[in-house]
């Protein structure tokens, strides 16, 4: 065996720190390396160890075997430094700096024998204290004493060849093996009996898996290149909660690399794939980032691990399904291998990372050292552009839509005429706000008079301003748990009608519903009494909102229509738009910037109106509108696609409006400039059908950061979590099912959760920090469309598609 270092290279991004060439070829072995050495076989039967901080120090050979090695793995402690390596005929634990020492003095170095024949070993694994090692040999798992010869169980249920297991890091007593009968299962060492049995995952065999011990998931690989993330609660009742395809994420990274790139003028040497390969995940490792300033929470969740394939390394993030970085081997000409045939990995210094790669047809064998400190990745790339936050940094421009106001006309000086003259005003004919009706359509009174009887003195109870002050000085719990005991069910119409949309008012006393049968309706939080009804509307109800003043509320619908009503009030102020307003029904109304502006999209535009409200009405000339709404502002898409959803805060001022566009990206407008000031193109596989920003609440208070997270929904792909300050996807929601109905998502007002909608009738309550489910709301018979938080109190509202 020849050894061969990579003497230049130190700036690059990886860098090949040995090379050796082998007697034989390794694909498909287990290899061994962590922070300080690695291992290999030599001629079949011993073991080579390097020690990777002092590249001087002589190779130490090990040996002991009979038969060729299969596998091997570093212990998880550092003191002493374990080596555990197994073949047909013996598994063998080895003291690495006992055997040093021995060689040092002439002695040759030896191991202990913990397993005698137990055939060939394909993966071996210590527990998190190195007492106990899992050998997967056949379709069986042997727990070994990893200091004596001991079997001290043995694992059998699989219906196919086992391909790895590892011991559970945060309960030695849990183990979980994989197999080529694609499945997983949960075992409990105690009882050895199996606690928890997967379907079958894939059409190809499992050959990876990993504990994240932050996260309490378990991440497997399969040979095809799909992978999964499940949580494992004590309970050992395992959910999905991410699903990803390594190609596919592949070239939505690519596409985000081609926006990304031109704008910063960073480049990166990665070179689209013109064949399109398979991509088995081999090895999953953990990546932990040690950040030393972290001001958001969402970057410092440990959910990076390294992939390594066939063709490369693969940096993903679980928490957002997406790929971070990519290092493939034909980018790298200074790599020696460029197929792998089998991958070791570990955590180094300084977020510096070490793998082992064996060639997959070659007898070549290289150690790789990785660094992503200034590496060039997408967020190093991230890092230049300029800042967005919600929270504003400048003052208006005095060009700025914002600055605009509607001048009110001076009303004109009463003419006079000649009943002036002789004191005498006209006045219309008959009153009707003073003068009550006659009476003539009624049907008569049968009853003339009946007494009051058995009438009870009422109590005096709390005065009105008591209420409100009490009301006012209740702060939304910031410690409570989610929402998770049903309080109200209640049946709005009597024939199914879906609810489309639907708001609490600021201070959580009212709650607006609006309809598909063209209605709306206004109950009290309690749901407890009638509702009232508003119509008016052609069409179904599309968008709902309340005023920040809660005087005013808007209901916005398809037939191409928005009207403003009073609280209060069954007419509206304010009706405009039809068919000579709007060329496409309106995707999104709300009021802005603390209720001076209206904003509004309709197809490729959106609209910026100011208005003045006036509901006093002429008794004879009813007809005629007294509210004032003018056009400030018409703003389009870069692309011209139809905007599909928008959003922006009305609780405080903020120049920032978000748009989705049909082709699936995300815009950020600056209000104050009126242009836009970033575009992620690609945000989700499907067009964003609804979004939604972090507003908090005015019985809670938030970090001024936190204003800074919104969340987009899209059919198919989950609810994402979104930074505006770097425009990136921070967490990723999917257990909920939504394939083909628009369900929403919601924040709650402490920002701690998140409910969203879903298609098994149920709805999901998650953390904001975890991408798994916290609670799972059922008893519903419908498909949740909708879902909200009460701003007051910690309740969260649900609505179905039919409502019966």
């Amino acid at each position: 065996m020849d050894g061969c270092g990579e003497g230049s290279g130190t700036n690059r991004m990886m860098m090949e720190k040995l090379s050796l060439a082998c007697d034989r070829l390794l694909s498909h072995l287990q290899l061994a390396c962590c922070p300080s050495h690695c291992a290999s076989p030599l001629q079949g039967k011993d073991l080579l160890i390097h020690s990777l901080l002092d590249p001087e120090l002589k190779a130490l050979r090990l040996t002991g075997h009979h038969g060729d090695i299969s596998a091997m793995v570093f212990g998880t402690g550092r003191d002493p430094l374990l080596l555990c390596s197994a073949s047909a005929d013996y598994v063998i634990v080895w003291d690495i700096r006992l055997c040093y020492r021995r060689t040092r003095e002439g002695v040759v170095a030896s191991g202990t024998v913990i397993g005698t024949l137990l055939g060939k070993v394909v993966h071996l694994s210590f527990c998190p204290c190195d007492e106990r090692v899992a050998a997967c040999s056949g379709d069986k798992v042997y727990i070994l004493n990893s200091k004596i010869e001991d079997v001290l169980s043995v694992l059998a249920g699989h219906l196919g060849p086992l391909t790895a297991a590892e011991f559970c890091p945060w309960n030695k007593d849990i183990l979980v093996s994989i197999s080529e009968d694609r499945t997983f299962k949960v075992w409990g060492l105690k009882t050895e009996e199996i606690l928890y049995q997967s379907a079958i995952l894939s059409a190809s065999p499992l050959l990876s898996v990993l504990f994240l011990e932050k996260s309490r998931q378990l991440v497997t690989g399969s040979a095809d290149g799909q992978v999964w993330s499940f949580t494992l609660p004590e309970d050992h009742r395992c959910h999905l909660v991410t699903k990803l395809d390594l190609h596919k994420v592949q070239q939505r990274h690519q596409r985000h690399l081609d926006t990304v790139v031109p704008q910063t003028g960073g480049v990166i040497g990665i070179t689209p794939d013109p064949v399109e390969t398979a991509k088995p995940v081999l090895r999953i490792c953990a990546y932990h980032r040690r950040l030393p300033d972290i001001d958001h929470g969402q970057q410092s969740d440990n959910s990076w691990v390294w992939m390594g394939s066939s063709d490369g390394l693969y940096l993903v993030d679980l928490g957002t399904s997406e790929l971070q970085m990519t290092l493939l081997f034909r980018d790298h000409p200074n790599v020696s291998i460029t197929m792998a045939g089998s991958w070791a990995m570990s955590q180094g210094l300084d977020n510096s990372m070490i793998f082992v790669v064996t060639s997959l047809f070659e007898a070549l064998l290289s150690v790789l050292e990785v660094r992503l400190l200034g590496s060039g990745s997408v967020d190093d790339l991230c890092q230049h552009l300029e800042g967005i936050s919600v929270m504003p940094s400048a003052p208006l421009m005095a060009e700025s839509p914002l600055t605009a106001e509607l001048k009110k006309k001076d009303p004109k000086p009463p003419t006079k005429t000649g009943s002036d003259k002789c004191g005498v005003k006209e006045q219309p004919l008959v009153f009707h706000t003073q003068v009550k009706s006659s009476g003539y359509t009624q049907s008569p009174r049968m009853t003339m008079f009946s007494p009051k009887t058995n009438v009870q003195k009422k109590t005096p109870g709390p005065t009105k301003t008591n209420k409100k002050i009490g009301c006012l000085f209740s702060d939304y719990p910031g410690d409570t748990a989610a929402p998770s005991v049903p309080h109200t069910n209640l049946s709005t119409v009597k024939t199914p009608t879906p609810v489309c949309c639907f708001q609490y008012s600021g201070d959580g006393k009212q709650i607006l519903c609006g309809l598909g049968d063209r209605s709306v309706l206004l109950y009290k939080s309690s749901l407890t009494g009638s509702p009232a009804v508003y119509t008016g509307h052609d069409k179904p109800v599309s968008s709902v909102d309340w005023s920040h003043s809660r005087q005013w509320w808007l209901s916005a619908s398809e037939d191409r229509t928005l009207r403003i009503w009073p609280t209060g009030s069954p007419e509206p102020a304010v009706t405009m738009g039809g068919d000579e307003k709007f060329s496409k029904p309106i995707r999104g109304a709300q009021f802005y910037y603390l209720d001076k502006f209206l904003l509004l999209a309709s197809g490729p535009s959106l609209h910026l109106y100011l208005y003045h409200l006036d509901n006093t009405r002429d008794d004879i000339k009813r007809y005629r509108q007294r509210s004032t709404i003018k056009l400030t502002r018409c703003l389009e898409t870069k692309s011209g696609t139809d905007i599909t959803a928008v959003s922006a805060i009305n609780d405080f001022y903020s120049y920032i409006v978000l748009v989705c566009g049909a082709d699936r990206s995300i815009q950020v407008l600056d209000m104050n400039t009126g242009t836009v000031a970033s575009q992620l193109p690609d945000a989700h596989s499907r067009a964003v059908h609804h979004i939604t920003q972090n507003k908090g609440s005015m019985f809670c208070s938030q970090t001024s950061d936190s204003y800074n997270l919104f969340l987009t929904s899209a059919v198919t792909d989950g609810v994402k979590l979104w930074d505006l300050r770097t425009l990136r996807c921070v967490r990723r929601y999917e257990n909920h099912l939504n394939r083909c109905h628009p369900c929403t998502a919601a924040f709650s007002p402490c920002g701690r959760f998140i409910a969203s909608g879903s298609e098994d009738n149920c709805a999901y309550v998650y953390d904001v920090r975890s991408s798994s489910y916290l609670h799972k709301l059922q008893r519903h018979s419908d498909t949740i469309l909708n879902v909200t938080f009460n701003p007051a109190t910690p309740e969260v509202q649900e609505e179905m598609l039919d409502l019966i």
